[in-house]
């Protein structure tokens, strides 16, 4: 049994989510973490755990890569105090940095990036909810000094990219980084995998963002997570039930919520 640890499961690209769901069950993935990333994606993760609550654990985020509106941090911080006892953690939030390349000033949009995480970081170490990162590259050791400093106690770096140095200082702080199907055919991502301690590590679609190599011309769905434990588990050189359950129980730990276990199942491969 296997966790999706960050989708987007409240885009627009999931309108047939029943179908979704069934396929994902079939092979083998019990549950998703929903990220959401204003405050009104928010709210359709929230109706979409009502609706499947033995399948979507719900997040609640305000994406850093777009600034939104000025109440929205406000609204965001409001709904996860709302809402918390049904979500299981805060995500997707974290630091710009596609964005700062494109812009004339970035610093102002960066110190605003800063003090969001440091607002919401509080907030989850307050409440002890999980926090799922967007903080690619350089941006990681900036998030990584303001979790530490918010005191926050669990938290995964999403489709980690960063220096390997950034890595290690996150695993021995005692947070998690997460690969995404690419984990299947780039080099930077299996040599990722190589290097986490295993306790540390997760898997994840980022849905419906699209995928090369293996999953060319597909839709990102949960039931792509089979093939990336699969690779996972040839990384680590050790079968494909001991890396599901390796991989299950570090989401488990994250979340801090255990996910539904089937009559039987035995994992791909």
């Amino acid at each position: 049994m296997l966790i999706d640890a960050h989708i987007h499961l409240g885009d627009m690209a999931y309108r047939g989510l029943a179908a979704v769901i069934r396929r994902a069950r079939e092979n083998g993935v019990g549950c998703v973490a929903a990220a959401g990333s204003d405050p009104e994606s928010n709210l359709r993760v929230l109706r979409l755990a009502q609706d499947h609550p033995d399948f979507v654990w719900p997040c609640l985020g305000l994406h850093p890569e777009r600034m939104g509106a000025a109440g929205d941090l406000r609204e965001v911080a409001a709904q996860v105090r709302r809402h918390r006892d049904a979500i299981v953690g805060i995500g997707e939030v974290g630091l710009p940095y596609y964005s700062l390349r494109e812009l004339e000033a970035p610093a102002a949009f960066q110190r605003a990036g800063e003090g969001r995480l440091r607002v919401l970081a509080d907030l989850a170490a307050e409440l002890d909810l999980a926090v799922v990162l967007h903080a690619p590259h350089e941006a990681a050791g900036a998030a990584l000094g303001i979790l530490a400093a918010g005191g926050v106690r669990r938290a995964m770096f999403h489709w980690h990219k960063a220096a390997p140095e950034v890595t290690a200082a996150i695993c021995q702080a005692g947070y998690s980084v997460s690969v995404t199907p690419e984990v299947c055919y780039h080099e930077r991502d299996r040599e990722l995998v190589r290097r986490v301690p295993r306790d540390r590590l997760l898997i994840e679609t980022d849905g419906p963002w699209h995928f090369r190599g293996p999953f060319e011309g597909h839709a990102t769905e949960p039931s792509m997570l089979p093939r990336v434990a699969a690779e996972v588990a040839a990384l680590w050189g050790c079968a494909s039930a001991e890396a599901a359950a390796r991989l299950t129980a570090n989401a488990e730990a994250l979340f801090g919520r255990r996910a539904p276990r089937p009559a039987a199942f035995t994992p791909p491969g």
